[in-house]
């Protein structure tokens, strides 16, 4: 049973009384065991398995865990547990409480967001602080929904940055807008699934949801918006495993006060501390341990190291050259008898991955990346995805707007006005409005004029532009007649690619099997349009010519990306289930084999036999840039370690004194002289 393998601190942890427990679990502690026995005593003392609620920084975690508990009570009483992150658990109990939501991609609402933004006009600027753009402003929106405790949006930035206070009116604005239509569509990303289940459950007099218990992974890392999330759902005990100096998400807004305030919040609450380290051998968990007492101690623990084996004395490497480090690591990795899967490259910045990545692949040494852009990241994947999502679900905006700004000249704005056009010709459906437009409403972009300087909001045009420009471009009659054409700013080239976007859409009317329309839209002149624009955008140089050796390697990697999405998609019937497996599932599928490329962020939770962590110079790790614009050296140092801590055996710590493309002279990170390796 998980409880008979349990050491002795682990045992009192998973077996102590319901209430309010904090348990500290330093990193190879056995957190994950220490959960997994803590859901075991739960059942065995008639617990029902739908009455816990286990919240996790990954689905992937939940997952292994409620393995783990069926291997000793069954896969049926295993699956009625609630598992997932708190973001997959709000969209579950939203949905069983019959919500009609329709979830979209951490980024994909910024589209509209852009599209909102962009209609607004600054008058007033402020030269030494000119207004947010417009994605920038979503990241900030979305980091003041995760962070904030009782400030308004204005508030909270104005706090932040005061000299920002001459856009604030226009910035409420365009948040507003932007809400009242994620309503009106019923969109929801990420952030409103925990707004949306926090108000549901604040605004219920009963309780919604009886958990008998809450279990938190990764305690330290949670935000206050998940905070008052797990308060509002009223459970009666708390089962929270973290480790403050494994807190390292700020930049999201998680808060380590959180953890820090646990016995000051919950009152005849219990901690209980780990303290046997089964992962790391003594050498490397000193070095770390020596690092991160500079930071205040929260809550005091000893560890103490299980492993006895001859251990590996961490390595320090030290290079004249930034490139000659990465060289070198290479070739040090082409001669160690560690498999390659078991060995991690652990840097704070991603640009660090490139000259790793170059190197490796010179020596056929195989690799993969993960913590930069994801697999779905990769803009032809995002723009198929979005066409799939036009022949399921024809009236989402955000996939139109995507697709349809890639025409010469249209943008966000435009795609926008073109989309509520369609709309008004189509009678509520932009299909209609494509291919069966009603032909008396001459004028599908006419609107109530609006002028509010306060606000940014200008009405740009009235009067409507001649469809006679585009008679000669060889469009059949239908859409040659169709009104969407007359918006003034619509270039011919931008008409061209309207043309092939409403003929691509007429031949996937059809199409119901999801490979079968991804191989049609990968041979579409819409399609090939925006992989010619993705291609040049990727080949161009400083001096503007476009690079075609580099054009031909982008061409080639995205039919590499096209014909992966097809596998992926060869076992599904159901384009709507299809989406939704990318959607949930996406941002956790893993691709390839080899040496892991990992950002610290990306390397949490995870353990290997052989591990570098690079480009420890001052300035870039710690980070000073990001710290500069809200972070600390406190972070930083947990950052440092975060990545030593995934080393089981060897541990290589290396820095370079210059940087010869960027002519920058380097001193060696102050957490190499914190931990005794130079003086």
């Amino acid at each position: 049973m998980p409880l008979s393998n349990l050491n002795k601190e682990q045992y009192s942890s998973a077996t102590c009384d319901l209430g309010h427990n904090l348990i500290i679990a330093s990193a190879g502690t056995g957190k994950t065991s220490t959960i997994v026995g803590r859901i075991a005593h739960l059942l065995q003392n008639n617990t029902k398995p739908q009455e816990i609620l286990l919240l996790t920084f990954t689905n992937k975690a939940a997952s292994e865990m409620v393995s783990r508990v069926g291997k000793f009570f069954g896969k049926d009483i295993a699956s009625s547990i609630n598992a997932g992150t708190f973001h997959s658990i709000s969209y579950k109990l939203l949905k069983r409480l019959d919500f009609s939501i329709t979830l979209k991609q951490p980024n994909e609402l910024k589209t509209l967001f852009k599209s909102i933004y962009e209609k607004r006009v600054f008058l007033n600027i402020d030269e030494e602080a000119k207004p947010y753009d417009g994605g920038y402003l979503y990241d900030i929106y979305s980091l003041y929904l995760n962070s904030n405790y009782d400030q308004t949006f204005a508030q909270w930035l104005l706090d932040r940055n005061e000299a920002h206070k001459l856009y604030t009116d226009i910035y409420e604005d365009v948040i507003d807008e932007f809400n009242q239509i994620k309503k009106e569509y019923g969109y929801v990303n990420f952030d409103d699934l925990l707004i949306l289940m926090l108000q549901t459950l604040q605004n219920s007099e009963k309780n919604l949801f009886d958990f008998k218990e809450i279990l938190v992974d990764e305690y330290q890392d949670t935000n206050p918006l998940q905070g008052k999330l797990l308060d509002a759902f009223r459970s009666k005990s708390l089962f929270c495993v973290g480790d403050f100096d494994q807190s390292i998400y700020a930049f999201n807004g998680s808060d380590i006060e959180i953890i820090s305030s646990f016995t000051t919040r919950y009152k005849n609450s219990n901690v209980w501390t780990l303290t046997k380290n089964y992962r790391s051998t003594k050498p490397i968990l000193d070095l770390a341990s020596k690092v991160i007492e500079h930071n205040q101690r929260i809550y005091e623990k000893n560890l103490e190291v299980v492993r006895k084996e001859q251990p590996h004395q961490p390595t320090l490497l030290a290079f004249d050259e930034l490139y000659n480090q990465y060289e070198y690591i290479a070739n040090n990795i082409a001669k160690t008898t560690t498999p390659y899967n078991e060995i991690a490259i652990i840097y704070r910045n991603n640009s660090s991955a490139d000259g790793i990545e170059a190197n490796l692949r010179d020596l056929s040494i195989a690799s993969k990346r993960k913590g930069g852009h994801s697999f779905f990241d990769a803009k032809e994947i995002k723009a198929i995805l979005d066409i799939l999502t036009l022949i399921d679900s024809s009236n989402d905006m955000m996939a139109f707007i995507h697709i349809v700004e890639y025409g010469k000249s249209i943008g966000k704005a435009i795609a926008k006005d073109i989309f509520d056009a369609l709309i008004r010709l189509g009678d509520g459906n932009i299909l209609k409005g494509l291919f069966n437009p009603d032909d008396n409403i001459k004028n599908p972009y006419k609107k109530d004029f609006i002028k509010n300087e306060q606000l940014g909001l200008f009405d740009d045009f009235i009067e409507m532009g001649s469809v006679a420009r585009f008679k000669d471009l060889g469009f059949d009659d239908r859409f040659l007649g169709n009104s969407i054409l007359k918006h003034p700013k619509l270039s011919v080239d931008g008409a061209i690619y309207l043309y092939h976007f409403y003929q691509l859409l007429k031949e996937l009317k059809r199409v119901t099997h999801p490979l079968s329309a991804i191989k049609h839209i990968y041979k579409s002149d819409m399609f090939l349009t925006i992989l010619d624009i993705l291609s040049n955008n990727r080949a161009k140089q400083k001096d503007g010519t476009i690079n075609e050796s580099i054009k031909q390697s982008s061409l080639f990697k995205a039919k590499r990306r096209v014909a992966t999405l097809e596998q992926l998609a060869f076992k599904h019937n159901n384009i709507n289930h299809f989406l939704n497996a990318m959607i949930l599932g996406g941002q956790e599928l893993t691709q390839g084999e080899g040496v892991n490329l990992l950002s610290i962020h990306a390397s949490k939770g995870l353990e290997f036999t052989e591990v570098y962590v690079c480009d420890l110079m001052e300035g870039r790790f710690p980070n000073k840039t990001l710290m500069s614009k809200g972070g600390s050296i406190e972070e930083e140092r947990r950052l440092f370690y975060v990545a030593v801590t995934r080393a089981k055996d060897i541990l290589y710590l290396s820095y370079a004194k210059y940087d010869r493309v960027k002519k920058i002279d380097f001193i060696h990170s102050q957490f190499l002289k914190e931990a005794g390796l130079v003086k």
